[in-house]
């Protein structure tokens, strides 16, 4: 049983990442100053002086609390059952990423300009590493605990529905996560009906008893949308028992994965879809991150795009750069960019046709362009104009919008943010010829989830899965 353990579980968590960033913090000074000092880029100019190590050990002493802050914001002292490791990862990398600005605002708001850039890099990539190593130990040694049954969490479901059977694949499908399920109440199943091994082992009516004979870590209920009249009751009595409790609602295909509640003077109001990037804050350093590094990527790129369009200019006739209505945020049309990889023919000939494998409309660079993702770098200048993003779900032109909104649930919620270059779709390998519903589903889920770090994810997965595209035409 952990129910009273998960508290000192947590705190050691504290407690391990302020020593890790304390000992990254004391470590980085001599691997810059005495370790690489006379290496490449590390390399102190001759007669260069730095700050002695007592001026950068006053700084932890504003580093630490706000670090840990940045820590518990991103989820970091949550516990970590039910939460996969690249979600773990992710958040991780989100709070690095945010530790670092602050560590460079505490430079500016102190007018320490003789603080060394190199230094806190060091002490970031070296911070990183200490806390990712120390979650991947303590992975393995719960579910090493896990698999000897000890630090399980034991659970009774009550009430069967989609949202038994979805709660019932996840641990299934995770079972590093540690929940031991000893079985179902419910009304409307026969004794002994089973799913995945989970069996119903009595009716509703039982719960008191079942919860009194039994020690249980948490009671999930489950209940099918048809039997909510019951839901008041089986609190009252799993509240009297002093049990932890949760709710899985039956109606999660309507309601986000991140639902946001509001407080109305103690009514509680669930916001059918939760967006992050409604807020004013999210939007502005979603913005300057574009901003920032569409400037930096378009610099890097205009080499290769101009090599590009030489090219193009010089196999086929036309335009290098065509522009094509697409779709963005709030349903308004842009002009989105891209190299011009088709010969040229009749716009509304083109106008409700997918390219498909083989298409002889495609140049033989087009072909090449469109394999390797290089026929959209132009949407480089959408990014910086504010049409696009460097990330967030694939714009689509008009006439597939009109068809797909009719045929695919939840579609337009994809245009509550600005369209990206690329997205979670995209690397999960939802590109060109594949399932609509299934990159939906990826962008809903981008869009429920949004934070800093997933998108620094999304752009760094991007280098080894988003480029080449097999499904392009």
């Amino acid at each position: 049983m952990i129910k009273d353990n998960q508290k000192t579980i947590n705190h050691l968590f504290i407690v391990l990442d302020a020593a890790l960033i304390v000992g990254a913090y004391f470590l980085a000074y001599p691997l810059r100053f005495k370790v690489l000092s006379s290496f490449g880029p590390f390399a102190l100019a001759q007669g260069e002086r730095f700050l002695s190590f007592r001026r950068y050990a006053q700084m932890i002493l504003l580093l630490l609390p706000g670090y840990l802050i940045i820590y518990n914001m991103c989820g970091l002292f949550k516990p970590k059952r039910g939460h996969s490791r690249i979600r773990i990862l992710g958040n991780l990398i989100e709070a690095n990423v945010l530790g670092i600005f602050y560590f460079a605002f505490l430079i500016f708001i102190q007018n320490e300009s003789d603080i060394s850039r190199w230094f806190y890099l060091i002490f970031g990539a070296l911070n990183m590493f200490f806390g990712t190593g120390m979650r991947y130990v303590t992975g393995k040694i719960a579910r090493s605990f896990r698999k000897k049954g000890k630090n399980l969490k034991h659970v009774l479901l009550v009430g069967y529905s989609r949202a038994t059977e979805g709660f019932i694949d996840r641990i299934k499908q995770n079972p590093e996560w540690g929940y031991w399920i000893h079985g179902i109440l419910d009304d409307n199943r026969v004794l002994d009906t089973e799913y995945k091994g989970i069996k119903v082992t009595g009716a509703v009516i039982d719960l008191e008893n079942v919860i009194a004979d039994n020690d249980y870590d948490e009671i999930v209920i489950t209940l099918g949308l048809d039997e909510y009249d019951k839901l008041e009751d089986i609190v009252n009595v799993c509240e009297k028992s002093g049990v932890h409790t949760k709710f899985v609602p039956d109606y999660n295909n309507m309601v986000s994965t991140v639902p946001y509640i509001e407080d109305l003077y103690g009514l509680p109001v669930i916001n059918i879809r939760n967006v992050p990037l409604t807020n004013t804050i999210n939007l502005f350093v979603k913005r300057s991150i574009d901003i920032v590094l569409g400037f930096i990527c378009l610099v890097l790129a205009l080499i290769p795009m101009l090599v590009i369009a030489i090219v193009i200019k010089c196999t086929s006739k036309g335009p290098v750069i065509f522009s094509q209505i697409r779709v963005g945020k709030h349903g308004r049309e842009f002009k989105m960019f891209k190299f011009r990889s088709m010969y040229l023919e009749d716009p509304e000939a083109e106008k409700g046709e997918w390219t498909t494998k083989g298409d002889k409309r495609v140049t033989p660079v087009g072909r090449f362009i469109r394999k390797t993702s290089l026929d959209e770098l132009p949407q480089l200048f959408n990014v910086l104009g504010g049409s696009m993003s460097l990330v967030g779900p694939r714009p689509e032109r008009p006439q597939f919008v009109e068809k797909f909104k009719e045929e695919i649930p939840r579609y337009m919620v994809k245009h509550q943010v600005r369209p990206g270059m690329t997205g979670w779709a995209q690397i999960n390998g939802y590109r060109g010829d594949t399932s609509i519903r299934k990159r939906i589903d990826c962008d809903l889920y981008y869009i429920e989830n949004w934070s800093v770090g997933l998108d620094f994810k999304i752009l760094f997965l991007t280098i080894f899965k988003g480029f080449i595209n097999k499904n392009a035409y």
